[in-house]
């Protein structure tokens, strides 16, 4: 469950990283104020929710089983743990 929470925390950042390496290619000043305007933050802001949702919606459609497929849970034989798999 870490896993897909921390995937996305990453998606969230990638335009603020993406910005921020381009104030640094640019050399216009990367801890100044006045490169981190609230409107220069909200569209990045934006741009990370857009991509959030796209990430998510990306999460439910392609992972996981199949629709038609069934799970058979994890059960002992002869003494052995048989992991639950996906038929």
């Amino acid at each position: 469950m870490i896993r897909p929470v921390l995937t996305e925390i990453g998606i969230f950042l990638i335009p603020f990283a993406v910005y921020a390496l381009f104030l640094a290619a640019t050399r216009s000043g990367l801890f100044v104020q006045s490169s981190w305007r609230i409107y220069v933050v909200a569209r990045l802001a934006l741009a990370a929710l857009v991509l959030v949702i796209a990430g998510l919606i990306g999460f439910a459609h392609f992972s996981g089983a199949a629709p038609d497929s069934t799970y058979v849970p994890a059960h002992v034989v002869n003494g052995k743990l048989v992991q639950g798999v996906e038929k």
